[in-house]
Parts: structure tokens; sequence; C-alpha cells
């Protein structure tokens, strides 16, 4: 069914040859080859479930292309899309952990140059209505995890009356080492706007941090570099804050992956157990050093 969609797609030159790509969790991908060079197929249809709009995501593609952070955007039709294929190799946790300095750097001009290039309505994500909606969706579907929702809100609450004021920006919102691409040349490429909206700077530099397991010298370096300064106390506590709220995000991101969704190989128990594993650790750690903050 895939290759006969493929192979119908308009934008081809000549005869396709198409190849599966592994990973991804929630949509299918293949690296097709025709007579103009390599070609990324993407397909999947809108997620209301995890508020995620394929026609934002091509706006959003397309804006990232434009402004250099992303390969083009060749054809875009119902559920799907074809990006040119990017000569690159994906990072891992390592990678991320071993660039602070580079993730802020590219997150700066991200944030900086994308609003002038997005167009149509503004999405914005704002991760604790994510968590609450998560919550009633888990809920009203019955899940497995639902004795986890009061604990899970109850982090949300708590961390988001612990942020602070910033800028409005326009962010990715998932940064998972699978979507950082360094090419040959040292240049380092980002993929996949699903989730790419309005928002603030906050919850891509804890995504960043928390997704790699920074260390605090590591998370510390990435405030830095993107700030120009030395975080303070009410900027640090958020920062650590929103890392735990990404953890939160993730873990009932796969919760609600579980009902709706079934990649191949995915594994969504075990992605969420993960990821309350880690929130359990960074919680742990923002607890001791903060004390909690009354919701």
């Amino acid at each position: 069914m895939s290759l006969r969609r493929i192979r119908a797609l308009p934008c081809w030159q000549g005869e396709v040859r198409a190849e599966r790509l592994s990973g991804g969790l929630s949509n299918e991908s293949w690296k097709v080859r025709d007579a103009a060079g390599a070609h990324v197929v993407r397909f999947g249809k809108d997620f209301p479930f995890h508020h995620v709009s394929r026609a934002s995501e091509v706006i959003a593609a397309r804006a990232a292309h434009r402004t250099g952070f992303a390969p083009a955007v060749e054809h875009a039709g119902p559920g799907v899309m074809v990006s040119a294929f990017l000569e690159a190799r994906t990072w891992e946790e390592v990678d991320m952990r071993a660039n602070p300095d580079r993730i802020a750097r590219l997150l700066q001009a991200f944030h900086t140059d994308m609003p002038a290039e997005v167009s149509g309505p503004g999405a914005i994500f704002w991760v604790f209505h994510v968590i609450r909606d998560y919550a009633r969706t888990l809920a009203d579907n019955g899940s497995r995890f639902a004795p986890e929702l009061p604990w899970l809100t109850a982090v949300a609450a708590e961390m988001e009356a612990a942020q602070v004021p910033l800028p409005i920006i326009f962010g990715h919102h998932d940064l998972l080492p699978g979507n950082f691409l360094e090419d040959a040349g040292g240049r380092v490429w980002l993929i996949d706007f699903e989730y790419a909206a309005f928002g603030t700077a906050m919850f891509d530099l804890a995504g960043a941090a928390s997704n790699a397991g920074m260390s605090d010298d590591e998370a510390r370096a990435l405030l830095v570099a993107y700030f120009g300064a030395a975080p303070d106390a009410a900027l640090l506590r958020a920062f650590e804050a929103m890392q735990c709220a990404s953890l939160a995000r993730e873990a009932m991101w796969a919760m609600v992956s579980e009902i709706f969704l079934a990649a191949p190989g995915a594994d969504y128990d075990a992605h969420a157990r993960d990821y309350l594993g880690r929130l359990g650790a960074a919680l742990d750690r923002y607890h001791t050093r903060h004390g909690k903050t009354s919701s």
C-alpha cells in the first residue's frame, strides 16, 4: 500500500526506488531515489489527540527551510510530505551532551528567525495545557496509566507555578536526539516540526537538556550560551521545573500513543516507563534544590 502511494506521487523524475526508514514512533518514513536524487517521504495523519496538524507542520517545515534550518519540502499533500534527503548522521544523547553551546546558538537563531517566516494562524505550544489535555484523554479512554494521572497533573501545576515571564518565540518543541542531523561539514539541521509553534524558549531549552540527560554543568552551559549570562535563581528554578514538565509530557505522549497509534517496532509502554523513571529522578533533584512550589 505504501509503495503504491509513493509511486503515485506527482513529484518524481523517472523510476523510483524506495526503502523503509527505521525509527519514528508515530509516522512512517521512506527513503526514495529517483533521477533527481534522494528524498524522504513521510506519511502521517492529523493527530488531534497529540495536537498535531499536518498543515501546520508543513508550514513550519517550509519556514525552517527558508531560514536555513531544515531540508527543502519538495511536495506536500493529504497525509504525506516529501523532503530532500540529507546525507547526515543522526545525533544521539551523547552528541547533545557534548554540544550545549552549539544547541544554544542553533536555538537562538531558530527562535529569532522563524516568526517572520511562519504563515497562517499562529499555533501555540504550552506544555502545561498539553499535560492537562493528555490527562483528560487518558482518563476518558480508560488508560491503564490512569492511577498516575493525579500525580502527573499535580507535578504540572507545581512546575507551572515556578515559571518566569519570557518573550514569545517560535519553538521546535520536540528536541529529541533523533531530530538533530549533522552533515559532513559539521552543520546541524533540525527535522520533524509536528509540535513547532509559538511559545517561550524555556521548553526547547529544558527539553534539549532533559532528553539528552545533560549534567548540571552541561545544562548551565546551555543556559549561559543562550541567554548570554549565568541564570539567576528564578530562571534556574524555572528551567529545572520545565525539565520535569518536559519529561512528564514525553511520558504522557507515550501513554496516549499506546491508545491511538501502532507504529512498527514502537514500544510505547517502555517509552512511558523510561520517562516516568527520568521524571522521578528529576523531581527528586528539583525538590532537593528548590523545595516545593505551591500550586
